[in-house]
């Protein structure tokens, strides 16, 4: 129907101004998402949608609130009731085989033990949540990253009461805890996980933002990225695409056969960092280009950089159909993931890619299913309320292992929630 089909107004009835913005999204298919991003809370919100001036299906909705807006502190005090309203799936089975390594958590041994091990080389935060307030304490030089972890906690704690629960996040890229290791295991939370660890994985500070800032200040999410997914399949240029920095070995190896096959591959890096950069070997450093763009071409290639690359997702929800190196290490969702289904896998050494391109030009209409279907992947398992869900239902298991009280240790400071709100609201659970 074309990308202005339909017109969406969202106001609210009992006010005089209505600070909501609105986008709507077509996601070429003849479906469109249509998200809203509000300033301040209302007692109800009026949806209109309209094709012309004609109003469609139902229209106009009216939401029954209190509505609140993101920054408004307002948890709803039963979580059963919150996980319900959100749809959050009863077991999640990343999460299950993370935890079958932590039979038991005692708060007070880990407080000590953990800080001991890895305070001193590794960049930690200690967390207790406590009474829905979050504490914290930081270990290592470079903690910057704990901005992304402060702001899902305490975008959580504004929606639903959290339990009380004290854990360690690994802020830097590599899980901590190795397998073989010859001490007591310690549960450690981190962004990304390897077959070689046992860490407990959560979603990436990369994705977490980008649900937290959607219609913010981030132009790439996952709802952005399904309404600039390029042209259809058949006008797509057949070239197998990648755009990077010099973050892994393969990477060199890639640019490399790039060269060399430039009517197959189009590789390039965006800048060196951790290798020399040798001009006649990997060509010039190119223009960053914006990743919507990614999506001119029918074949994206998926390498790791220092650990899993943090892009599947978006590469997933576009409509090219996403190569996938073989990998020792994993993102939250990667479990869930079939090779041959929702990507094309090659070997870590890139030895097969060759053939794995050439095997999807000759099965173009294959190639385009498993496009499909990781497509359906990202949009029924990635969005905004999925990574909520996968951050509470992980704290609330993980909270229920715990056998002695989380406290509030020395030196802990408490995480504020954000005060700069031009639209305070007050809080119909609260006295």
């Amino acid at each position: 129907p074309g990308e202005n089909a339909f017109q969406v107004k969202i106001t609210a009835p009992d006010e005089q101004f209505t600070r909501v913005g609105v986008q709507v999204l077509d996601r070429k298919d003849g479906s469109f998402l249509v998200r809203y991003r509000m300033y301040a809370s209302y007692k109800n919100l009026k949806i209109e949608v309209k094709t012309g001036d004609k109003h469609v299906a139902k229209s106009p909705y009216i939401l029954k609130g209190p509505v609140y807006h993101e920054n408004c502190d307002c948890p709803q005090e039963e979580s059963s009731a919150w996980l319900e309203e959100m749809n959050c799936p009863q077991i999640i089975p990343q999460i299950q085989r993370d935890l079958a390594n932590f039979p038991i958590v005692d708060p007070d041994k880990i407080a000590k033990e953990i800080p001991q091990r890895f305070g001193q080389r590794q960049s930690l935060c200690h967390y207790t949540i406590k009474d829905n307030e979050v504490y914290i304490k930081t270990y290592g030089e470079h903690v910057g990253f704990r901005i992304f972890m402060d702001a899902i906690l305490l975008s959580l704690t504004r929606k639903v009461k959290m339990p009380d629960v004290e854990f360690f996040v690994n802020l830097g890229d590599w899980p901590l805890e190795k397998k073989k290791s010859p001490q007591n295991l310690h549960p450690i939370f981190s962004w990304c996980g390897s077959t070689e660890s046992k860490d407990i994985v959560m979603p990436t500070y990369d994705l977490t933002d980008s649900v937290l800032e959607t219609m913010g200040r981030v132009s790439l999410d996952m709802m952005s990225v399904q309404a600039n997914t390029g042209p259809s399949w058949e006008d797509k240029n057949t070239t197998a695409f990648w755009r990077g920095r010099d973050s892994r070995k393969e990477r060199l190896e890639l640019v490399k056969l790039s060269k060399k096959y430039p009517e197959v591959i189009d590789a390039a890096f965006t800048n060196f960092f951790f290798f020399k950069h040798d001009e006649s070997l990997y060509g010039p450093i190119v223009k960053h280009i914006s990743f919507f763009d990614f999506f001119k071409y029918k074949y994206q290639i998926n390498i790791d950089g220092t650990v899993a690359a943090y892009r599947l997702p978006y590469l997933l929800a576009g409509n090219s159909v996403v190569l996938k190196q073989d990998s020792i290490y994993y993102e939250h969702f990667y479990n869930e993931l079939q090779p041959w289904k929702h990507y094309i896998p090659f070997k870590s050494d890139l030895s097969d890619l060759l053939e794995k391109l050439q095997w999807a030009k000759e099965h173009d209409e294959e190639a385009k299913n498993i496009a499909k279907s990781g497509q359906e992947f990202a949009r029924n398992n990635l969005m905004g309320d999925h990574i909520f869900c996968y951050y509470f239902k992980l704290f609330q298991e993980y909270a229920s292992l715990q056998v002695s009280e989380p406290k509030i240790r020395d030196g802990m400071e408490k995480v504020q929630q954000p005060d700069d709100d031009l639209f305070p609201c007050t809080c119909h659970r609260k006295k």
